[in-house]
């Protein structure tokens, strides 16, 4: 085990009994925000505690073994045991660097998924769909819900733009590495000739803010226009200005939102969307902040950056962030994308792990 993460590991240990302490105190319930507070690190840090405390005894057993080799009449039992202590002692050093990794306050959240076709004209657009279509059955399997917030569609049933909203325990933590471009190489159904085109969309994956949170949106920096819907489903509400568009004048962040038939559920679906862009926005900044000093791999935050190519004619996706090329294209834009979050995942945790062990 590296010194840094035994320092820290040490430290939990201390930190455990003080708070143990403050718990058994009779002023413990006075303040019962800072005893909840208190309640709900003490269980976070126990499981830790208790294996870093596994441990230390499997290092003292190792000990004990060792000492042993030096009967003739232990020796067989002291090898089996300093082999089998070897390995539990890896597994538990495995086990505790996974827990000690620093947590991301958003990976439970719901989130905004927003999908918009860039170069490639209607192509791109069908893409944009294939990729909603594909981000929606993964949902599925997750068993999320997904509500259409709005969408701009195009004439040939693709989307030049859509947001929505996926509503699951989670949710943040598998997709947060989908925001960036896509690329797509195929043969259009309109191309005559058989060639392949490339497109691209350009994908966002924004946590939900906090209603509570402190994503402050003042109302005098807030311009919000009502109209009419229009474009598909929107001919049953066209005699009222039921659509909606919030402009934040400070970052000239624009969201619009026709998707329901009441300007007051548009209005507050727009807000939501909103205070996540925002909140996105300054995310994104220190994401930068950050990768001056540390490039990442993944989840640079970057929306400019290509991350994945969907080669049709040859059955695979490539993401090119880890390097990883799958040749089940067919499964995967049917939401069958575990293998992918997996190893974004994966590749996160290595790099929080040498950042961890560097600290």
């Amino acid at each position: 085990m590296k010194p840094s993460i035994a320092a820290k590991l040490s430290q939990l240990v201390d930190r455990q009994d003080e708070v143990s302490r403050l718990l058994a105190s009779e002023e413990a319930t006075r303040n019962m925000d800072q005893f909840r507070k208190l309640t709900r690190e003490h269980a976070e840090i126990t499981p830790v505690v208790e294996l870093f405390q596994q441990y230390q005894q499997c290092q003292r057993d190792l000990e004990t073994a060792q000492e042993m080799l030096a009967d003739p009449d232990m020796r067989e039992l002291a090898e089996a045991e300093l082999k089998d202590g070897k390995e539990r002692l890896l597994q538990l050093d495995a086990q505790l660097q996974a827990l000690m990794l620093p947590k991301d306050p958003n990976d439970e959240r719901n989130i905004f998924l927003e999908i918009r076709a860039g170069t490639g004209g209607d192509e791109s657009a069908l893409f944009a769909a294939g990729l909603f279509r594909m981000y929606s059955r993964f949902a599925e399997r997750n068993r999320w819900q997904v509500e259409v917030v709005s969408a701009n569609e195009s004439d040939l049933g693709g989307y030049r733009e859509i947001i929505a909203r996926i509503v699951g325990f989670g949710a943040y933590s598998k997709l947060k590495f989908e925001s960036g471009g896509h690329r797509v190489q195929r043969v259009p159904a309109t191309e005559t000739q058989g060639r392949i085109h490339t497109s691209a969309c350009t994908v966002a994956v924004m946590p939900e803010a906090d209603e509570l949170e402190a994503v402050e949106i003042r109302t005098e920096d807030v311009r919000v226009d009502t109209f009419r819907a229009s474009g598909a489903g929107g001919q049953h509400i066209n005699k009222t200005d039921s659509a909606v568009r919030i402009t934040h004048l400070p970052t000239g962040i624009v969201v619009e939102c026709q998707d329901d038939r009441s300007q007051h559920k548009n209005k507050a679906r727009a807000m939501s969307v909103l205070a996540a862009r925002i909140k996105d926005a300054q995310e994104r900044e220190r994401h930068a902040s950050e990768a001056a000093t540390r490039k990442s791999l993944v989840g640079s935050g970057d929306r400019s950056e290509r991350i994945r190519t969907y080669n049709f004619p040859q059955g695979r996706v490539t993401d090119h962030r880890i390097n990883l090329t799958l040749y089940k294209i067919d499964q995967i834009m049917d939401g069958d994308m575990y293998e992918l979050t997996q190893s974004l995942q994966q590749e996160h945790q290595a790099e929080l792990l040498a950042a961890m062990g560097d600290g």
